[in-house]
């Protein structure tokens, strides 16, 4: 791929356009659905049912699809520079069903309801994430050396047991319960309050921080460990900290949305063919770029078969596949490292 200089100029300037993308997406998706709104008695008018359209139940969606989809794409650019893997995404290293297997359980065992306002349904699969995660971590890391290539094996192969587990529940599962785990993991963003994303903004505000400040040493660590090492990186402190921060930063989003595909794999490649290679830009504008198109793909979901709605995993897959693959065919060398 061509190398392209980063300025401070440049720099600038694309965190200026890619994040006019998000807030324009934020401000118009309200705007679109089945219904059409008075903008000025949404605005003006707390008592009006545009209001309670726009602020309290379209709002809420909006805001959740920007944060979810800015931080599998956030994770998908790490998890890609960490692994030098073009196809590593969020659930690659198991994260995906670490969650996914969590969130069974809990509905096989009837958490899947709140008690006092708090769900156990999130909770579980979180901490189903947490221990996939761990446990990646863990059989990867030999003698104070972290492998990245160990590390992907043991999250394939750990992603594809929680899925035979997964499988083996749905086998022994009634039909309610069974239908309840399929829309789960199809993914899905009904949010109609603030509570969630309030829920959330303690795992973003340790997770990002921590993967934007370690963004620049992942332009060094694409060359090889021994490389990035005889440059003064602390190679098992960088891989070590990029991974459990991208982890805790989609495991609290799927904890509440379910798994949504291609989101961090096709975002970071199009922005890899369009802004480059360095990751100081590609971290931080892929926050907002994925953030706007999990928004586009929302709202595309909820209006394109009205008043029915489609769960935005599958037509973020339905959407990206054919995408990535015209990618892949028009550029094939550039998309890789």
């Amino acid at each position: 791929m061509r190398a392209i200089r980063l300025t401070k100029t440049r720099f600038v300037l694309l965190m200026i356009g890619s994040s006019a993308l998000f807030f324009l997406a934020i401000l118009i998706a309200p705007l679109v659905g089945p219904t059409s709104l008075n903008l000025k008695q949404a605005i003006w008018s707390p008592e009006s049912l545009d209001f309670e359209i726009l602020l309290r139940a379209r709002l809420p969606r909006v805001l959740f699809a920007a944060i979810v989809g800015g931080a599998l794409s956030v994770s998908g650019v790490v998890f890609q520079g960490v692994l030098r893997n073009p196809l590593a995404s969020p659930f690659t290293l198991g994260v995906s069903g670490g969650a996914s297997l969590g969130a069974v359980l809990a509905i096989l065992l009837g958490w899947e309801i709140s008690f006092y306002g708090f769900a156990f349904l999130p909770l579980a699969s979180f901490a189903g994430s947490v221990v996939v995660v761990s446990l990646v971590y863990t059989l990867s890391r030999t003698q104070r050396h972290v492998s990245p290539f160990t590390l992907l094996l043991s999250g394939v192969v750990l992603n594809c047991l929680c899925a035979a587990l997964i499988m083996l529940i749905h086998y022994f599962s009634n039909f309610t319960k069974s239908f309840m785990m399929v829309r789960w993991m199809m993914g899905g963003l009904d949010v109609y309050d603030y509570s969630v994303i309030v829920s959330l903004m303690p795992f973003l505000a340790i997770g990002l921080p921590i993967l934007l400040y370690l963004s620049r040493y992942l332009n060094v660590l694409s060359a090889g460990d021994d490389w990035a090492a005889s440059r003064g990186v602390s190679v098992n402190k960088v891989i070590t900290l990029q991974y459990f921060g991208a982890s805790l930063i989609t495991g609290s989003v799927i904890a509440y949305s379910g798994p949504i595909g291609f989101v961090g794999l096709i975002v970071p490649h199009i922005l890899r063919l369009t802004l480059g290679a360095d990751h100081r830009v590609l971290v931080p504008a892929s926050f907002f770029v994925g953030g706007a198109f999990l928004i586009v793909c929302d709202a595309i979901a909820r209006t394109i078969l009205s008043p029915a709605e489609i769960p935005v995993g599958i037509l973020t897959s339905i959407l990206g596949g054919p995408f990535f693959l015209w990618l892949l065919t028009k550029r094939r060398r550039d998309i890789f490292f």
